[in-house]
């Protein structure tokens, strides 16, 4: 077993990992966001990559899914935890508290979505009703709770293109059509790692009610900064502790 991890804020830190390396991988589909940072947590090999960029230079349309994605692959990675902050829909979903998504709604409009860009050698149509696998979503929800952490073991994430965030229209629309919360990573990545064959779960912790909720002031990205820099640690936690149970 060989966890690959894909996020940001803190998770690139070495102290993180024990016995520290760096992967410099290329691929057909050019360079990922970041070096891959290798080691293991709870001896358990571990793969790390920034989605944005070590600096995050990298805006949501401008991140390389199809090379982050085959970069661990190549890495040799046989499951992927993402971490995501996201916007709320609901009222129940507040700051700080963490969803184990179970589905998506892809609203992105310029990002390449396959690792197929031609039906010449035959067609090829990715299964995708259900996207984020079972078993890792249900090891993340049961250490969650474990933990004592707000989490809520399911939710509809609508990844949108970015990065402006969203009118008070759109938001209302996108909770009319099911959506629980709101972000500008998860489709692609979830798309191309079902492709790739590699297990994919994501946990997003939300850190604002996106422009929906008319009694507050629209969000900005200081505030999620804000948020999302005071419950990284439970991210962390949780991480550390699913990849000791997914030994067991």
């Amino acid at each position: 077993m060989k966890i690959g991890i894909i996020g940001g804020s803190g998770l690139d830190d070495p102290k993180f990992l024990k016995d520290p390396d760096i992967l410099d991988i290329d691929t057909e589909y050019g360079q990922p966001s970041s070096l891959l940072l290798s080691g293991k947590i709870n001896d358990i090999e571990t793969v790390i990559l920034s989605r944005h960029g070590t600096k995050h230079q990298y805006s949501p349309t401008q991140v390389n899914n199809r090379a982050n994605i085959k970069a661990l692959q190549k890495a040799g990675v046989t499951h992927i935890i993402a971490t995501t902050a996201c916007g709320s829909l609901r009222a129940d979903i507040d700051r700080g508290h963490l969803v184990i998504l179970d589905q998506f709604i892809d609203f992105t409009r310029f990002r390449k979505t396959t690792f197929v860009d031609s039906f010449e050698n035959g067609a090829v149509h990715t299964d995708m009703a259900h996207p984020f696998d079972g078993a890792l979503r249900e090891k993340l929800y049961e250490t969650a709770k474990y933990l004592d952490l707000n989490v809520h073991d399911k939710g509809c994430v609508v990844t949108i293109e970015g990065p402006r965030f969203s009118t008070a229209a759109e938001s209302r629309m996108f909770r009319t059509l099911g959506a629980d919360v709101i972000n500008m990573s998860t489709a692609p990545e979830a798309m191309l790692a079902n492709e790739a064959g590699i297990p994919y779960a994501a946990i997003a912790m939300s850190t604002d009610y996106d422009s929906w909720k008319e009694d507050e002031e629209p969000v900005t990205w200081d505030e999620i900064l804000e948020v999302f820099n005071k419950n990284s640690d439970n991210v962390k936690k949780l991480l550390v502790n699913v990849i000791k149970k997914l030994k067991e």
